[in-house]
């Protein structure tokens, strides 16, 4: 038998390569999350120091830029420096709110290869005047492009150093090479480089620039229903007003506010949970909707819109933002109960599914079902929600449970919202597994509750602030700590008294740029819970209404007052950047520092982890890294006991007597300012 004979199609195969010309590689850029997928974030007046690869074939000269997207378009570059190994770096400034983008272009600069081999030539003496009608050829090609570009004025130039370069100028030809290594030549080649076959890295990367705030932030949180000033009654916005200065004088910037809706009646819960309610018992606030509405209404014992925009006002005046409970969930009386029923899971029985956490029940609130057919109409909805309260004048918004509503939920949503109002800040309280906290943040939200209140040893606090600080985490994961919320009094809180709960706020408010505390329950050192081994308030004001004694002289207001100062008169304390653990030789004192970006402003905390005794340790400190002569003696102030120190050397011994205080936050100074002003200290 014959054997087949194969034709190949008369294609060509290199039709498949867009531009085989392009002889540069890009590759390894930083920062980036997860190839680009997602964004990177920032603040305002930020510097982002980008690095790269870029290489090619051979030895010719490459040129490197950073391009930089602005959020309304506008395109800058600046070239990006070698570090040598093929590595490269460039940094953008980020000024302006919103999504920038970021690309890394490279291509062979042959103007630059040809130059340095010029150089070469001419000092050892060679022939050079056919490099110099290669010469001439690249600046007549930046002639044209300047020409295209409009830049008529360096075309004309450059074609005249053209002619310089041939010998056609009528010089002599010394004048040829003064032109080719001049700098006015260079600067015009780059100006107009041949960029026709250059390399643009792919796919363009992202930073979501936010306000200050994201990154540094101080949080109250308080219960409107409970600000009244007389017993038994309900608390309106009026009183939260009136509160504002209370607030303001401890040093907070953002009053977050549980759900202000309607509360459902049916299933209401009484005090401590009970499920028998009466009917002078509030309800949850997390149990959103009733005959006066839902999640776009308020609730009518607090006030009324009007009233809301004037706490709004009033906030703001006192440099305070509001920060609105978000709580995608219904109570059996919300509208969207009757009105879009297929947006609720329903039991076999016909009844609706309620919120349950095994064990626990919670009959009094209904979850979304988002896996219904009219999803598109739910998630429109709660957009238009959310565009409801930010008109209201809201930038902030604390988002509940958000592990429970689809990731591609938040994603859009957010982004949406972000595209017309860049300003608008999330915090995400999800409790949850890490990588689900972790994928909300890289979907959007601004801030992120963590486990710091679950984390109380040396060991892990220092392992839980290393990975938090550090890359890819650092670069999308933006940490607020909470030493309690309503849902959490931590066990050691309970048994801690009063030294718990100032070592807990001095770590929150110096381990983290932003933190917050629920008060009046924090400074109060409310510390009973509901049942032995639980983490429930006793009488919590999730279930009633509740009178705090501000004026109580065993209130921790004018420590944290104290606290929150500092943190606003030290840069160091207003970035998670540069925090660094150091040792001491206790395992119950956790010693770490923090310095800011110019490195003049340093702060040294030490911290006694056991609320019941004084423990005493060495501490050793890496003075060169902290800008300190260690041959010289250096002061510490203690911000919290307002007195100085004089420390020699890199081992100091510390003594901190949770009696007193069981904690110091020291402003570490570089050196005495003379040997006379020793006599001070001793």
């Amino acid at each position: 038998m014959g054997q087949a004979v194969s034709v190949r199609a008369n294609t060509d195969p290199t039709e498949a390569v867009a531009e085989g010309r392009r002889r540069v590689v890009i590759e390894s850029i930083w920062p980036q999350v997860d190839g680009g997928r997602f964004p990177i974030k920032r603040v305002t007046g930020d510097a982002i120091t980008v690095e790269a690869d870029a290489f090619g074939d051979g030895h010719d000269e490459l040129a490197v830029r950073l391009v930089h997207r602005a959020p309304d378009g506008t395109i800058s570059e600046t070239p990006m420096e070698a570090l040598g190994n093929d590595r490269w770096r460039g940094e953008l400034s980020v000024d302006g709110l919103g999504r920038h983008g970021y690309r890394v272009a490279a291509w062979i600069d042959r103007f630059a290869t040809w130059r340095g081999d010029f150089e070469k030539r001419v000092a050892a003496d060679q022939d050079v005047s056919v490099d110099l009608q290669i010469g001439a050829q690249l600046a007549e090609g930046a002639a044209a492009r300047a020409a295209a570009d409009g830049a008529a004025g360096d075309g004309r130039r450059l074609n005249e150093l053209a002619s310089e370069l041939r010998g056609e100028d009528g010089g002599s030809g010394s004048g040829g090479v003064r032109a080719a290594l001049g700098e006015e030549l260079a600067g015009l080649m780059a100006r107009h480089p041949d960029r026709s076959r250059e390399t643009v890295s792919e796919p363009e990367l992202e930073v979501v620039v936010d306000p200050p705030l994201a990154r540094f932030s101080s949080w109250y949180e308080l219960f409107p229903r409970s600000t009244s000033t007389e017993a038994g009654r309900h608390g309106t916005f009026a009183d939260v007003i009136a509160r504002l200065d209370y607030v303001a004088d401890l040093g907070f910037d953002v009053l977050y506010l549980p759900p202000i809706h309607p509360i459902g009646e049916r299933y209401r819960k009484g005090p401590n949970n009970v499920t028998t309610a009466t009917p002078s018992d509030p309800g949850v606030p997390w149990a959103i909707g009733a005959a006066a509405g839902g999640h776009d209404a308020i609730h009518p014992e607090l006030g009324t819109v009007d009233d809301f925009r004037a706490l709004v006002a009033a906030a703001a005046e006192r440099g305070i933002r509001l920060a609105l409970d978000i709580a995608f969930q219904a109570s059996p009386d919300h509208p969207y109960v009757d009105d879009h029923r297929d947006w609720f899971r329903s039991r076999p029985d016909g009844t609706v599914q309620y919120a349950e956490n095994p064990p626990k029940k919670y009959q009094d609130i209904y979850p979304f079902d988002f896996e219904t057919a009219d999803w598109r109409e739910l998630w429109l909805e709660l957009r238009r929600v959310m565009r409801l309260w930010m008109d209201l004048g809201v930038r902030i918004f604390r988002v509940d449970n958000p592990h429970t509503k689809p990731f591609a939920f938040w994603e859009w949503l957010i982004a949406d919202l972000k595209a017309t109002d860049p300003d608008v800040l999330f915090l995400s309280e999800a409790f949850t597994r890490p990588k689900v906290m972790y994928r909300l943040a890289k979907l959007g939200f601004s801030q992120s509750y963590t486990y710091f209140t679950w984390r109380n040893t040396k060991d892990e606090l220092t392992d839980y602030f290393l990975e938090l600080n550090r890359p890819p985490l650092s670069e999308f994961f933006r940490p607020n700590a909470w030493p309690n919320t309503p849902d959490i009094l931590h066990e050691y809180l309970q048994h801690g008294g009063r030294p718990a709960f100032i070592a807990r706020h001095v770590l929150a408010a110096t381990l983290a740029a932003s933190y917050g505390i629920y008060g009046p329950a924090f400074e109060l050192g409310e510390a009973t819970p509901r049942d032995p081994g639980t983490e429930e308030y006793l009488d919590s004001e999730k279930y009633q209404l509740r009178r705090w004694d501000l004026d109580a002289p065993h209130s921790l207001a004018p420590l944290i007052r104290t606290v929150n100062r500092v943190r606003r008169e030290h840069p160091a304390l207003q970035s998670n950047e540069r925090l660094a653990f150091h040792s001491i030789d206790d395992e119950q004192l956790i010693a770490y520092s923090k310095q800011s970006a110019d490195g003049r402003d340093t702060i040294l905390t030490i911290v006694n982890l056991d609320p019941h005794h004084a423990r005493t340790g060495t501490l050793e400190l890496p003075l060169a890294e902290l800008g300190i002569d260690p041959e010289r003696p250096f002061e510490v102030h203690d911000l919290l006991a307002d007195t100085t120190l004089l420390w020699h050397g890199p081992r100091n011994v510390v003594e901190l007597d949770p009696s007193r205080l069981p904690a110091a936050i020291l402003d570490v100074r570089p050196s005495v300012r003379s040997e006379a002003d020793f006599d001070q200290f001793m």
